[in-house]
């Protein structure tokens, strides 16, 4: 008998799992997503940059799959005529103080096996970046950019083809195990499934809930808000500027980020949203439950400094503009105009630690991706593979 497995979310991550399934175990796989599209939520809302590996501690789950997922993805882009570019980054130390956090970046990428990692003087970055300055930089050549809403439409038609089905318009209202089974209300639909996988992003603690699994983490959504540059802006950037990370936190500062229809996008910020589709500040939905879990107000207790910075950049044009001009001086705030933004869902532990690696618990038949940050969307035929490795096989 073939083996039924269900997905709930068709996000990048959802389908490439649910892809992958079909594939090494032949299972009927049904993907289940309460939005009328596929790659709404964080896959249509990214800056569409393929990481290459440059952040990540040598050896965490995280590096390895970045590392994977690079080359699987570039690959099947190139199986499926989708776009993917390799622009390269500059990771830019601003001041002298930066200096020693970008030799040690510069040896994590090369043990993470980022290839063509170089390390710059303020001088031979303008060679790569025209417009940009700093004391140093990190250039990774193959740091691309690609349309991953293409490759979620892409992974659902595969999908179909190998025999499974993406129901859209398909919110999950009630899961319980019975009998060894999954039975899942979506819709108004039910579903017996042998096994589920919650792929759930942004909804992860509403669908863990109603599995019975609420677990020791909760998902806290960051608001990333973008300004595009205005055509006659376009030339100050030819491919990825990016800012020294503050190793304190999974968020990597105003960066300045050519797309792959030609647009340079300028930030994202990170602001505490108040509800998990908060891409507004009048979006306040899930106030209650975000708050409500302690370790969300333990984590603002421990960095309001940062969180009011942040908000201020939300609201003050001028000091988002300020964080671009730190390494493209000559944008100007006429160059700026708002562009769509995006919200991350971003795992807190209850003692308000902001959790940095991938995290997946298995519940018997339940397989629950807690937490899936970036760069979930490169690595997402990589954590694909690992999780079809995780999934319990038929008895």
């Amino acid at each position: 008998m073939t083996e039924k497995i269900g997905v709930v979310g068709a996000g990048i991550v959802g389908l490439a799992v649910a892809r992958e399934l079909a594939k090494v175990r032949g299972a009927e796989v049904t993907v289940l997503e309460k939005e009328s599209r596929v790659g709404a939520h964080q896959t249509g809302h990214n800056s569409g940059v393929v990481h290459a590996g440059i952040y990540y501690p040598p050896g965490s789950l995280k590096a390895r799959l970045c590392r994977e997922g690079v080359a699987l993805l570039k690959e099947y882009c190139a199986a499926n005529a989708l776009p993917y570019d390799e622009v390269g980054k500059l990771v830019i130390a601003s001041t002298r103080a930066e200096r020693p956090l970008l030799s040690a970046l510069a040896e994590r990428a090369r043990a993470n096996g980022v290839p063509g990692i170089a390390e710059l003087d303020g001088l031979a970055l303008r060679e790569i970046e025209p417009h940009a300055v700093g004391v140093g930089a990190i250039h990774s050549p193959h740091t691309a950019i690609c349309d991953f809403p293409a490759v979620a439409r892409r992974l659902a038609l595969d999908v179909a083809e190998m025999g499974g089905s993406v129901r859209l318009s398909h919110p999950v209202r009630g899961i319980r195990e019975r009998a060894g089974k999954v039975e899942v209300v979506a819709a108004r639909r039910k579903f017996t499934f042998d096994r589920l996988v919650v792929c759930g992003g942004l909804g992860t603690d509403t669908v863990a809930e109603m599995a019975g699994h609420p677990g020791d983490v909760r998902i806290v959504p960051f608001r990333g808000e973008f300004y595009a540059l205005r055509d006659v802006a376009k030339d100050l950037v030819r491919g990825l500027i990016y800012p020294v990370p503050d190793p304190r936190y999974p968020f990597l500062g105003v960066h300045l980020t050519r797309q792959i229809d030609g647009g340079v996008l300028v930030g994202p910020n990170a602001v505490l949203a108040l509800a998990y589709e908060g891409y507004r500040w009048r979006n306040i939905g899930n106030v209650r439950q975000i708050l409500g879990w302690p370790g969300t107000l333990r984590m603002a207790r421990a960095h309001w400094r940062t969180g009011l910075k942040e908000a201020y950049g939300s609201l003050v044009k001028s000091a988002f503009l300020s964080g671009a001009r730190r390494y493209v001086p000559e944008l100007s705030a006429a160059d700026l105009v708002r562009a769509p933004g995006g919200v991350r869902a971003q795992a807190v532990s209850r003692d308000g630690h902001l959790l940095d690696d991938f995290v997946v618990d298995v519940h018997g038949n339940i397989v629950l991706v807690r937490n899936a940050p970036s760069p979930a969307a490169t690595s997402s035929l990589a954590i694909a593979r690992h999780i079809a490795g995780i999934v319990p096989a038929p008895v």
